[in-house]
C-alpha cells in the first residue's frame, strides 16, 4: 500500500503504518486521516496480520493538526469556518476509536516529536516505545484550545490529574526518559522502530484475541466498580475459553511444548 500519506508495509504477520508528512512533522490533514483508515481496514481484513506498527517519517513523529487546513481568512463568519469541532468529529475521532477497536495489539514507534493530537495518537496503541530524543507536548493550551482525540481521557489515565493537568495547562514538553518514567510510554529505546518491530513481532505469535480482550478490560476497568469488572473477568474469560488458542495453550502447557497460536 502506497498511499502518499500513509505507506503500509507487511513484514510476515507485522504490519508497519508509516505517516508519510515528513515535511510538516507528519501533521494530520483530512486526507492523511483517510489514508490511515484505509491501512487500519487493511489490517483488519488480514487475518494473516497479527500486530500493527505505526511510527512517522523524517525527523518527527506526529505534529497533531495540520492547522493550514483551517480556514482563518478573515470574514464575517470566520469563527464558524475556523471551527475545529467538524474535524474532531469526522477526522480525529473515527481514527482514535478505530485504534481502540482494532483486532490486533498497536505499538507506537516515537521516532520524534509528538504534539498536540500526535500525543494522543501515541498514547492511543497499546504500546509505546519512543527514541531518546522524541518528546510528547500538550500543545493546546497554546493556541486557546484543550486536549483531544481522547487526549484529555488518556493522560489522566496514564499519569493521574495532577501531572495532567500541569501538562496540559502549561504545554510544557516531557522528554522521553520522563515520559517512561512517569508511565506515559512503556520504553525509550536508541532505535525505537526495531525495537517496536521486535516487540511487535513477539506480540504476533501470541493469541491475539486474548491480547485485544485485555486491552478493552484493562481500559474500560476504571469505568466499572469490582464488582462489576469481576463479572465482566468472568464473561470475557468465558469466551476466551472457546478460541482455540485457550485450548493450545493449556494443551502446551500440559505437554510441555511450546504452544503454536493462531489469533482465534
Amino acid at each position: 500500500m502506497t498511499d502518499n500519506n500513509v505507506l503500509l508495509e507487511i513484514r510476515g504477520a507485522v504490519a508497519l503504518a508509516t505517516l508519510n508528512r515528513p515535511q510538516s512533522l507528519n501533521s494530520f490533514t483530512r486526507a492523511m486521516h483517510a489514508d490511515l483508515g484505509k491501512a487500519l481496514d487493511r489490517v483488519a481484513a488480514d487475518p494473516a496480520i497479527r500486530a500493527l506498527v505505526i511510527t512517522g517519517a523524517g525527523r518527527g513523529f506526529c505534529a497533531g493538526a495540520d492547522l493550514s487546513e483551517f480556514d482563518f481568512t478573515p470574514g464575517p463568519d470566520l469563527v464558524e469556518r475556523a471551527d475545529p469541532g467538524p474535524v474532531i468529529e469526522q477526522a480525529f475521532n473515527p481514527t482514535a476509536r478505530r485504534l481502540q477497536s482494532l483486532r490486533v495489539p498497536t505499538i507506537a514507534a516515537v521516532n520524534g516529536v509528538a504534539a498536540g493530537a500526535g500525543a494522543s495518537l501515541a498514547m492511543s496503541c497499546d504500546i509505546a516505545i519512543a527514541a531518546p530524543g522524541a518528546s510528547f507536548i500538550q500543545a493546546f493550551s497554546k493556541i486557546g484550545l484543550i486536549p483531544d482525540a481522547g487526549g484529555s481521557w488518556l493522560l489522566v489515565e496514564r499519569l493521574g490529574l495532577a501531572r495532567a493537568l500541569a501538562l496540559a495547562m502549561t504545554g510544557d514538553k516531557l522528554g522521553a526518559a520522563q515520559a517512561k518514567e512517569w508511565g506515559l510510554i512503556w520504553d525509550v529505546a536508541d532505535d525505537c522502530l526495531a525495537a517496536s518491530m521486535a516487540l511487535a513481532e513477539r506480540l504476533a505469535v501470541m493469541p491475539t484475541r486474548a491480547l485485544v480482550a485485555t486491552r478493552h478490560l484493562l481500559r474500560d476497568a476504571s469505568s466499572r466498580t469490582l464488582d462489576q469488572q469481576l463479572d465482566v473477568e468472568r464473561d470475557t474469560q468465558s469466551v476466551m475459553g472457546h478460541t482455540h488458542d485457550y485450548i493450545e495453550g493449556v494443551q502446551a502447557f500440559l505437554e510441555k511444548r511450546p504452544p503454536v497460536f493462531k489469533g482465534a
